[in-house]
This record gives C-alpha cells, structure tokens and sequence, in this order.
C-alpha cells in the first residue's frame, strides 16, 4: 500500500478501542482497504451480539393480555407455511407455547420459536424472560 494510502486509511482509524465505526466510515475504510473493513464490521457484530446477550432481560410485569397478542401475531405469521402456536400458560416471566400444525415435527420449529415467537413476545412485553414449547 503506498504511503499517501497508508495516511488516509490511518486517518479513518480510531485510536479510541470503544470507537463504534459508522456505515459511512467502514465504507471510507473499505474503499481503502475491504479486508480491514470487513473485520471491524465483523469485531462489532460479535461486541454487539455479546451486550444483547448480557443485558437484562426481563423486567416489569408480564401482561397476559400483551402475550397472547404477541402470540397471536406469531400465529399468524406461522400460518403461511401451514403451522400454528397456542398460548398454554404464563409461568411467573416464562410464556409457555405449544407448537402445533406444519410446526409439529419440523426441524425449523426450534428456529421459529426463538426467532419469530421469543423476539415478538419478548419485545412487546419486556418482563417476559423466556418463550418454552411444551407438547
């Protein structure tokens, strides 16, 4: 890399280990260098992954209301590929679901009960710590 690249891409740089780059900074970074862009994208990805994980996660009171919403929607987004959930109890802060249709047996019910259920449930009402299916 010549030397007036080197200073361009040293001046995109943070000295700052906390620094959380921008879209338009990794983009000016890639422009430079794509390598290097792709792994502090990547480093971010991972720190941020790693704060989701250690934040708290239930807190407030668990309005059965809002769950069987929540579980509701997920009902109806699992019903475009023949599936379907039902609400069987709310524990304390856990929400115990049952999985049922094309879900019964899938390999992806496992995915759709985390990544669809869990996220729905969990982001309409905080005090829920935990989605469980029960058969």
């Amino acid at each position: 890399m010549n030397e007036d690249r080197q200073a361009r891409l040293e001046s995109l740089l943070s000295a700052d280990p906390d620094h959380v780059y921008s879209e338009e900074e990794l983009d000016a970074i890639e422009a430079l260098d794509a390598e290097l862009a792709l792994r502090i994208d990547r480093a971010q990805t991972l720190a941020a992954r790693a704060r989701a994980a250690h934040a708290p996660t239930a807190c407030g009171p668990v309005d059965p209301d809002e769950v069987a919403a929540a579980v509701e929607e997920a009902r109806r987004i699992l019903s475009r590929d023949g599936g379907d959930i039902e609400l069987v109890a709310i524990e304390g802060t856990v929400v115990r679901v049952r999985m049922k249709g094309a879900c019964v047996g899938c390999p992806r019910s496992v995915l759709d009960l985390r990544n669809v259920v869990e996220r729905l449930v969990k982001g309409r009402v905080p005090g829920v710590s935990a989605v469980t299916n029960v058969f």
